[in-house]
C-alpha cells in the first residue's frame, strides 16, 4: 500500500462499534501518529459537536485533533460558507449542526431563509417541517446532512434524517443537495481546506454504500475494512472495487 498524506477514516464500524473500540483501528491511528501523520475522522453523524466526537474518541484511546474531525454537520456549514456566503439559514437539526453553523459565522433565521438545512432532530414536529416547506417553495436552497433513512438504537431502528428530508422533498417537489457520504462534499472540504491533491488522499471505511462510494465519487483511493456494515464477500461482488480490501486495519502498512 502506498503512503498518503490524508488518511480519512470513518468512525462507527471502522474505529468503534457503538460503545466498543476496534483495537486494530486504535493501533492503526497510533501507528500513523508515531509517523507524525494525523488522520481525519469522517462521519455522517450530524448530531454531535466536534468536541463531543473528540471526547468519544478519547474514551476509546484515540487522540484526535479538532480541525481534523469532519462530520456532515461541519461539512454542511463549510459548504454554505464557501458557496453561499452571507446567506441566511433555516435549520432543522441538533446541537452538532447548530454549533457548526455558529463556528462558521452563518446567520440562522426562523423563516424567510435563503437556505433550508436539515439534519437529525429528535424534537422535530409539524411546524418545523411546514416552515422548511414554505421557505423552499419560496426559493430557498435545500440542503441535507445525509440520506440515512433509519439509524440503530437500543429500541431498534428509528427514523433518520433522510426520512424527514424525503418528506419535505416529496411535499415541495424539490430534491436536496446531500452533504454526507456517499456524496463527495466531506472529502472535497478536506481537500480544499488543507490543500491536498486527490492522489494524496485515501478514504477508509466499513460501509461500501457510504464510505467507499464517497471515495469513488471524489476520485480518491479507498480501503474497505471488514469490521462493520458491508461484508467482504458483498464488496467483492461490486462492479466498482475499492483500491484495497482488508480484514481489519492491522493489515495496513503506514
Amino acid at each position: 500500500m502506498k503512503t498518503y498524506k490524508a488518511y480519512c477514516v470513518d468512525l462507527d464500524g471502522t474505529v468503534y462499534r457503538g460503545t466498543e473500540p476496534i483495537s486494530s483501528a486504535v493501533s492503526f491511528v497510533r501507528r500513523l501518529q508515531q509517523k507524525n501523520t494525523e488522520p481525519f475522522f469522517v462521519t455522517n453523524n450530524a448530531s454531535m459537536t466536534q468536541l463531543q466526537l473528540k471526547q468519544k474518541l478519547a474514551r476509546f484511546g484515540v487522540s484526535a485533533q479538532l480541525p481534523r474531525i469532519m462530520s456532515s454537520a461541519i461539512a454542511a456549514a463549510k459548504y454554505i460558507k464557501r458557496w453561499y456566503p452571507g446567506k441566511s439559514v433555516y435549520m432543522i437539526g441538533s446541537e452538532g449542526l447548530e454549533q457548526a453553523l455558529v463556528q462558521e459565522g452563518i446567520e440562522r433565521v426562523g423563516k424567510d431563509a435563503d437556505i433550508v438545512l436539515m439534519g437529525i432532530d429528535p424534537s422535530i414536529n409539524y411546524e418545523k417541517l411546514a416552515q422548511a416547506c414554505l421557505d423552499i417553495r419560496n426559493g430557498a436552497v435545500f440542503l441535507s446532512t445525509n440520506r440515512d433513512l433509519a439509524f440503530p438504537s437500543e429500541r431498534g431502528l428509528l427514523p433518520g434524517n433522510g426520512a424527514f428530508t424525503t418528506l419535505v422533498a416529496a411535499s415541495t417537489g424539490v430534491d436536496p443537495v446531500y452533504i454526507g457520504k456517499p456524496e463527495m462534499h466531506m472529502l472535497e472540504a478536506i481537500s480544499h481546506e488543507f490543500g491536498y491533491d486527490k492522489s494524496e488522499m485515501v478514504m477508509i471505511g466499513d460501509n461500501y454504500e457510504t464510505d467507499i462510494l464517497a471515495g469513488l465519487n471524489f476520485g480518491v483511493d479507498t480501503v474497505h475494512v471488514n469490521t462493520g456494515v458491508t461484508p467482504m464477500e458483498k464488496v467483492l461482488e461490486k462492479e466498482q472495487q475499492p483500491t484495497y480490501i482488508v480484514e481489519d486495519l492491522s493489515f495496513l502498512k503506514v
